[in-house]
C-alpha cells in the first residue's frame, strides 16, 4: 500500500465524513483540470477538512492552486481497492505436520544417543560398533581424510532427508502471516502514535488501543499454530540427528582411545594454519569438530547447487 492510500484510509477511519469531502475534492479536480483552490469546495469542506488535507500532504502546490498528490493511489483508495494490510489464513492439512510414529522413535533414539557425550560406557559401545563398519576407511586414509569422508556422508544425507521430509511451501506460509501480523500491529501503532500527535479525542485514542490489543491477542493465539512450522522444521532434524550422532561418538571415541596415531594428529588447516585434531580452536571446539564443520557446510552447499535443491521457505 502506497502512503497516499495509506494516508486517505487513515483520515477515513479517523473521521467517516472526509469520505465525502476527499470525493468532493476529486470531483472538483477533474472539473478544474487537476488543479483546485478553497473556492472550488468551500460549499462541501469545512476549513477544518481542507487543512488536514493538505497536513496530511495529500494536497501539494500546483501551478495556479492546489493538486492531488498521487492521483492513482488516491483513486484506488478512495474507490476501496486499495490493498488492505491483512492477516492470510494458514490452510495447511493438520496430517502433514504430524510426526508419524517412525519421527517420534527417531526423536527418543537421538536423545538416547547423546548421553554417550557423557557416559564412557555408552560411548565406547557405540565407538565399537561403527568401527567395525569404518574401520577398514580409517585404516586406509589419515584422520583428516576419515573426517572429511564422514561430513560428505553426513551432508549427502542431510540434504536428502531435508528436501524429503520438510515442506518450505508450509513453512513460508507461516511466515507469511507471523509478517502479515507484524505489519498490521505496526500499522495500528504509527496511526496511534499519530493521533496523540495531533491531540486527537480520547475515544479514538482509546478506539485505537483497542484495536491494537485486539492484533496482539490475534499474535498470542497465533503462537499455538506456528508450533506446527517448527516441527515441520525440526522433523527432519530428527532423523539426522540419529545418523548422525554414532558417526560422532565413533570419532569422539578414536580421539579419546587413542586409536589415532600421532603422526595423524596434525594437520594445516585453512587460516589456522598447523593444528593438532585434538586441541581446542574455537573456544570448547576441537580441532576435528571444527575440520569437520568445515568440510560439511562446504560440500552440503555444493550438493545442493549441483542437485538443485532449494530449501528456502516459498
Amino acid at each position: 500500500m502506497t502512503r497516499t492510500a495509506e494516508k486517505v484510509n487513515a483520515l477515513v477511519r479517523e473521521d467517516a465524513s472526509m469520505s465525502d469531502a476527499l470525493e468532493a475534492v476529486r470531483e472538483a479536480a477533474d472539473e478544474n483540470g487537476g488543479e483546485i483552490q478553497w473556492g472550488d469546495v468551500n460549499d462541501e469542506l469545512t476549513s477544518g477538512q481542507w487543512g488536514r488535507l493538505i497536513e496530511k500532504g495529500l494536497l501539494v502546490d500546483g501551478d495556479e492552486g492546489f493538486e492531488i498528490a498521487d492521483r492513482n493511489a488516491y483513486d484506488e483508495a478512495l474507490d476501496g481497492d486499495a490493498e488492505e494490510i491483512d492477516v492470510p489464513d494458514v490452510d495447511v492439512d493438520a496430517e502433514e505436520s504430524q510426526w508419524s510414529q517412525w519421527d517420534k522413535m527417531a526423536g527418543v533414539g537421538s536423545l538416547l544417543l547423546m548421553i554417550g557425550y557423557w557416559f564412557d560406557s555408552v560411548r565406547n559401545t557405540v565407538g565399537g560398533a561403527i568401527d567395525t563398519v569404518l574401520g577398514p576407511l580409517d585404516a586406509a586414509l589419515p584422520f583428516y581424510a576419515v573426517i572429511l569422508a564422514v561430513a560428505m556422508l553426513t551432508g549427502l544425507y542431510s540434504t536428502l532427508l531435508q528436501a524429503n521430509l520438510m515442506n518450505p511451501e508450509i513453512i513460508g506460509k507461516y511466515q507469511e502471516r507471523m509478517k502479515a501480523m507484524q505489519d498490521k500491529q505496526k500499522d495500528v501503532r504509527e496511526r496511534k502514535q499519530e493521533a496523540e500527535e495531533r491531540g486527537a479525542s480520547d475515544a479514538e485514542i482509546e478506539r485505537l488501543e483497542n484495536e491494537l490489543e485486539e492484533v496482539r491477542e490475534e499474535q498470542m493465539e497465533a503462537m499455538a499454530d506456528n508450533l506446527g512450522m517448527f516441527k515441520e522444521q525440526f522433523r527432519p532434524m530428527v532423523w539426522i540427528m540419529l545418523f548422525t550422532i554414532p558417526l560422532f561418538l565413533w570419532m569422539y571415541w578414536n580421539i579419546l582411545t587413542g586409536e589415532v596415531p600421532d603422526a595423524e594428529m596434525r594437520m594445516i588447516m585453512p587460516i589456522a594454519g598447523e593444528v593438532s585434531l585434538d586441541e581446542r580452536l574455537l573456544g570448547p571446539m576441537w580441532a576435528w569438530i571444527v575440520w569437520y564443520f568445515l568440510c560439511s557446510m562446504g560440500f552440503t552447499q555444493l550438493l545442493r547447487k549441483s542437485l538443485n535443491i532449494d530449501m528456502t521457505p516459498t
